[in-house]
């Protein structure tokens, strides 16, 4: 059993790529906000927004260190219900009959800079629920529940 406790590189780019999801996720925020096209619930939802936002971040250190229930909230949360309300509207719109083309057209630079940065958000939050999966993170998240029961000393007969 190896007792290496040392993050490796597999986990900290996940997150690395969890941050820069988070960051994608306020520039967006910022974006539409500032554009004045949020709407009436603006306030609402920059609330519901933050609060996800500093569960993630906060969430992605407990998954650094090594916390296997962390590492299945972000990929549950995030990478799948989190996911799938990025992309829901855009497929659905697609589904309808629009033409990606002409959305394209008539974007102004908001869109577009919308666009590129959703893009980068859902890229980032993919790659880093991959890489909370490759052989080195199952092994480190394995090895830290090793070493934590082992650090629990033998169970005493009640």
């Amino acid at each position: 059993m190896r007792t290496d406790t040392r993050v490796p590189a597999a986990i900290r780019a996940a997150f690395v790529m969890w941050l820069v999801a988070v960051g994608a996720g306020v520039f967006e925020t910022i974006l539409v906000v500032g554009s004045g096209q949020a709407g009436d619930g603006a306030a609402v939802g920059v609330v519901v927004r933050t609060a996800v936002f500093v569960a993630a971040i906060l969430v992605a250190f407990q998954m650094r260190a090594g916390r296997r229930w962390a590492r299945w909230a972000l990929t549950i949360g995030l990478g799948l219900l989190g996911t799938l309300s990025l992309v829901v509207d855009p497929v659905r719109w697609l589904l309808d009959g629009n033409s990606l083309g002409d959305l394209l057209a008539g974007a102004s630079a908001v869109d577009l800079t919308f666009g590129i940065s959703r893009g980068i958000h859902v890229a980032a939050v993919l790659a880093g629920c991959v890489l909370m999966f490759v052989p080195a993170a199952n092994a480190f998240f394995r090895d830290r529940v090793a070493v934590a029961v082992s650090a629990a000393g033998p169970r005493r007969p009640a």
